[in-house]
């Protein structure tokens, strides 16, 4: 065990966060995809437990050697990475992988998985976003430069996710805001973009709805949620979450309960499988874990030495946390539903381990905080 502690390096409470989160996901997703193993894997219930084992064994390895990488490359990478993710993101939308009304997958020749292009599309905006912020302070006083090369390719990138998925290009938003705020981008500026966004996306729902196609869904969401009819679909998925946290009571059960499983239960409603299983004190301990996780990814930001690698630990952790955040809400029901996964903890493939990465980088990150405090020390 000392052997192991010695050999990861960085920031040891993200590790043990990290891993906290991986080891729970392992009887939640068991007991949260047993009637689906039954139905569809031939009664082998163990089939979905044993390939999220492995998406978890090859994440924690993901991040082992992310985090032994020099940070610093990731900001030449980003260059390339955007150049990679604005034509995979148009591709995703003209011959894209439909599932559950969506075209959000992008299918990888010959191994067969797939992966939501918009995950990769994050990762290279937050990337490309501390890199120029880091390089640009010079411009921050200048709109016509800061909407070049700051906000252009953000309003790209959600201009294209938002037609098939609201939540996700929120959430990218929002981050995107954050690294902005933190980066000095004057509140005047992002505020005058967010009022224009508004506005624009207000007329062209309007003028064009079939330019959002899946504008029925959203509508249907927010109004299930404002809504206390039990028969609308969205009050229907958030009512058996609920029932699923009672179920759980304080301490949580194994043993099943008084209502079905919300649809979703290894995914978007994750959370409440959770409570269902480890009671409110679980679903208190996962939330301070989230907590501890951003609290300690901004320590590691607040100490690093650069611009570009302070705003690419706040970008990822944040990115992080309002996932997690977002799938506790809907659960609980103070969000409509969103189909934001737990990170690390719901079920997933090519999702987690872009988790995995991102997790890496802000270890990469820390790992050189720890090593120069180190070095200062024995100076």
């Amino acid at each position: 065990m000392k052997w192991v502690y010695d050999k990861i390096q960085g920031d040891k409470f993200i590790w043990v966060i990290t891993i906290f989160l991986a080891l729970i996901s392992l009887p939640l997703i068991y007991v949260a995809t047993d009637e689906l193993a039954m139905s569809f894997k031939g009664n082998n219930t163990s089939f979905f437990v044993i390939k999220h084992f492995f998406i978890l064994l090859t994440s924690l390895v993901l991040i082992y050697y992310v985090h032994l990488f020099n940070h610093a490359y990731f900001s030449k990478l980003s260059l390339y990475l955007m150049y990679i993710a604005v034509p995979l993101l148009v591709f995703t939308m003209v011959s894209g992988v439909n599932a559950n009304s969506a075209t959000r997958w992008v299918q990888i020749p010959i191994v067969g998985l797939s992966f939501q292009t918009s995950d990769f599309a994050k990762l290279a905006l937050i990337l490309y976003l501390a890199r120029v912020l880091s390089k640009k302070q010079a411009i921050l006083d200048d709109f016509k430069q800061v909407m070049l090369y700051i906000f252009a390719p953000v309003l790209i990138v959600c201009a294209l996710t938002v037609k098939e998925d609201f939540s996700t290009t929120a959430l990218i938003f929002g981050t995107c805001m954050i690294i902005m705020f933190f980066g000095n981008v004057k509140v005047s500026h992002m505020g005058m973009v967010i009022g224009g966004i508004v506005l624009l996306f207000l007329l062209v729902s309007k003028i064009a709805p079939d330019l959002f196609p899946r504008m029925d869904t959203w509508v249907s969401r927010l109004s299930s949620f404002s809504d206390v009819a039990e028969d609308q679909e969205g009050n229907y998925q958030s009512n058996l979450s609920k029932a699923a946290i009672v179920d759980g009571g304080m301490f949580g059960t194994f043993n099943g309960g008084k209502y079905p499983a919300p649809p979703q239960a290894a995914s978007d409603f994750m959370f409440s499988t959770l409570i269902r299983n480890f009671g409110l004190v679980g679903g208190f301990v996962t939330l301070l874990m989230y907590l501890l996780f951003l609290f300690r990814s901004i320590k590691v930001a607040v100490k690093a030495p650069k611009l570009f690698s302070s705003l690419l630990v706040i970008g990822l952790a944040f990115s992080i946390s309002f996932q997690a955040f977002s799938n506790m809400a809907v659960a609980v029901g103070l969000f409509p539903v969103t189909g934001q996964a737990l990170p690390m903890i719901s079920m997933g493939g090519t999702s987690i381990w872009f988790t995995a990465l991102s997790i890496g980088i802000i270890l990469s990150v820390s790992r050189d905080v720890v090593n120069k405090e180190k070095k200062a020390a024995e100076a």
